[in-house]
């Protein structure tokens, strides 16, 4: 008996690390490689940039209605960065791990603890990327060229304090080389599909197995 992706439960996949450590290229990887995850689509404050399209990269709102949906419960997760808001809408999340889909995040350790903490807990699996040095980090961050020096230098600032998070993780993996990195990613993903936990198909089979038994014995 083989077991299809509706006869599993879904896993929440969280993926952290402080800016420039690779994390969003690792994230992107696996979306475009593995058919099974989908991306949580977090809800933000902040202004769309360049390219972004709204419910593909984020969901673009203001202040007063990302208000709502905190006080509404709507949301697994949600903290406020460098100025503005991101969130993360908890109904998706759910309706696809109950369909055997699995959910990635690319979210900070704030963003983790919480949804480590709400009810769909149990689901979580989480990795924290670390660079291989913080000049690294750095030279990163200032060749992406997406953010004014003085976020770079904020960006900076808080690395250290993201990193100190990394013992509240179930692995941790050094990006000092992307392809390593992403291949110790797939390892953990085909192990932690295989969680008892997440094979919904187990417990028929195991009748089925004493069906035979009984049969057996008469």
């Amino acid at each position: 008996m083989r077991e299809t992706m509706a006869d599993r439960r879904g896993m929440l996949l969280i993926l952290s690390s402080p800016s420039g450590a690779g994390k969003s290229t690792l994230a992107q990887r696996l979306l475009q490689s593995d058919p099974a995850f989908t991306l949580s689509v977090s809800v933000t404050t902040r202004p769309p940039r360049n390219g972004e399209v709204e419910g593909k990269h984020y969901y673009f709102t203001d202040k007063s209605s990302f208000s709502q949906l905190v006080k509404d419960r709507g949301l697994l997760e949600h903290a406020e960065v460098f100025d503005h808001h991101y969130g993360t809408p908890r109904a998706p999340v759910l309706e696809a791990i109950e369909a055997g889909k699995d959910v990635l995040f690319d979210v900070d350790w704030q963003g983790a603890q919480q949804i480590t903490e709400s009810d769909l807990g149990q689901s979580v699996v989480k990795i924290f990327i670390l660079p291989p040095s913080i000049a690294e980090i750095e030279n990163r961050l200032h060749k992406r060229a997406t953010d004014a020096k003085e976020v770079i230098a904020r960006r900076m600032a808080k690395a250290k304090a993201e990193i100190s998070h990394w013992p509240e993780y179930d692995y941790v993996l050094i990006n000092d080389d992307l392809d390593r990195c992403y291949a110790h990613i797939e390892t953990i993903v085909a192990a932690e599909r295989q969680r008892r936990m997440r094979q919904n198909w187990i417990s028929d089979m195991v009748k089925g197995l004493n069906a035979e038994f009984e049969e057996r014995s008469t």
